[in-house]
């Protein structure tokens, strides 16, 4: 009789172990991840929110996408939870506990995870990240290079791709210093815009506003791009 009791309570001993482990209490380097985080490829035109929560669920804890997400990365419909053990990697897993990504900080509040079949995937702060990168429609159109405030250069930045960017079409009548270049291309890098020529160092440019963007480092020949009206 008391060998059988001994069975009884092993068994039920071994059912609970998992539902332990998966109500073991948060590390508090996972507290520090509860909130919204913007979750996105590396390019940054796909962007959605997710939001750790710390009610335990089915392999960790609950996280939350917003409605659209599915749609941009469809793997996380399998997601139902993330898990962040103290001095580990933070991983999203499914119902079976099965991590579907496995993302590890590269630099502080980042965290980036290599995700076969469909790239890198990053991890943001949400209150810490910047606006999303412009779309090169907003981008594309008539511009003018100044140098120092004077006029040098015309051209035409289209929407239509080209290798791993977009065409640029210098217009008649530049100056030797932007037609030396033999400029072909032009593409947007995060938050920085790039004109690319068929050889040599790409001219990049910070945004200053909605229609004018400097060029990055400064110099004594200070170079901006203004659009035509």
């Amino acid at each position: 009789m008391k060998r059988g009791r001994l069975i009884v309570c092993v068994i039920a001993a071994l059912a609970a172990a998992p539902a332990l482990a998966q109500n073991s209490p948060m590390s508090e380097s996972g507290k520090a991840l509860l909130g919204a985080w913007e979750f996105s490829n590396a390019d940054r035109d796909k962007i959605c929110q997710a939001t750790f929560k710390a009610d335990v669920t089915k392999g960790g804890f609950k996280v939350e996408f917003d409605a659209d997400c599915v749609n941009k990365f469809p793997l996380v419909a399998d997601v139902v939870g993330w898990t962040f053990p103290e001095g580990d990697l933070l991983r999203l897993v499914d119902a079976q506990g099965k991590t579907l990504v496995e993302f590890s900080e590269v630099e502080s509040g980042i965290y980036e995870a290599p995700t076969p079949g469909v790239g890198v995937l990053f991890l943001q702060n949400a209150a810490a990240v910047g606006p999303p990168p412009k779309p090169p429609e907003q981008v594309a159109g008539e511009w003018t290079v100044m140098r120092r405030g004077a006029k040098v250069c015309a051209l035409t930045l289209s929407a239509t791709p080209s290798n791993d960017g977009y065409t640029l079409i210098v217009k008649p009548g530049c100056d030797a210093a932007v037609t030396r270049l033999n400029l072909s291309q032009w593409r947007l890098d995060r938050e920085e815009l790039t004109l690319v020529p068929a050889r040599g160092t790409p001219w990049r440019f910070e945004e200053i506003d909605a229609g004018s963007w400097r060029r990055t480092p400064e110099t004594a020949d200070q170079y901006t791009l203004v659009r035509q009206p």
